[in-house]
């Protein structure tokens, strides 16, 4: 098995969802046969919103230092579960060098064309930078269509949830936000902001729904096992 490094924090709550699923993924029938898992959940990391805006410093320098420091301190693997940040994958993979990363947007495309073979219009719950950034709209190419939020609704959603509001309130809006991506003519809705698996899933949907968390959790168990 191979010492997997995460590059946490972002937001802290949300890497805690992804280890406890990746715990969970892990088949094991001991404490030994769980992954060894170095967790970085730094929650100081510049905002990922306001640096694709460039109101605000870049968090590349310190995912940077984060994937050298794992690197140091035994990772043979990198994973992040924010996919917003992945829009600085590019300093991310130089600096890791021949240790390789698992790219949520890669995983997240793949479960999607498993969960929905043929779909050709994607409801994508993501923050802006994740949609400025067209990580989603590059990682499947021109022959699908992205189809966004009510950003001005769905941001304060987000923002809520990193705040520990998980209640009933925010799943309603987020359930609603979703609906509307599915009536505008969404195939499959893709959570791909890691915070949206906390406060929606499946049964809140009449369309497939596939977590960009859990599709982290396959590639990664494919990459350490």
């Amino acid at each position: 098995m191979k010492t997997v490094g995460v590059i946490g924090g972002m937001g802290p709550a949300a890497t805690l969802d992804f280890l406890i699923k990746l715990h969970a993924a892990t088949p094991a029938a001991s404490d030994a046969d769980h992954l060894h898992v170095i967790t970085d959940n730094d929650p100081r990391r510049a905002d990922r919103n306001a640096a694709m805006r460039a109101d605000g410093p870049s968090p590349a320098p310190s995912i940077v230092a984060t994937v050298h420091a794992l690197i140091a301190a035994g990772a043979e693997v990198i994973v992040m579960p924010c996919n917003a940040a992945h829009a600085w994958a590019g300093e991310l993979v130089a600096a890791a060098g021949p240790v390789p990363f698992v790219s949520i947007v890669d995983a997240a495309v793949a479960a999607v064309r498993v969960a929905a073979p043929g779909t050709t219009r994607v409801g994508l719950l993501a923050v802006e930078a994740t949609h400025e950034a067209r990580l989603y709209h590059d990682g499947f190419g021109a022959d699908v269509t992205i189809l966004a939020p009510d950003m001005a609704a769905f941001m304060p959603l987000i923002f809520a949830v990193k705040a520990g509001d998980t209640g009933p309130d925010v799943r309603a809006a987020m359930a609603a936000q979703a609906a509307a991506l599915v009536a505008a003519g969404a195939e499959v809705l893709l959570a791909a902001c890691t915070e949206v698996p906390l406060i929606f899933g499946p049964d809140d949907a009449t369309v497939p729904v596939v977590s960009a968390t859990d599709a982290l959790v396959t590639a990664t168990l494919a990459a350490a096992l």
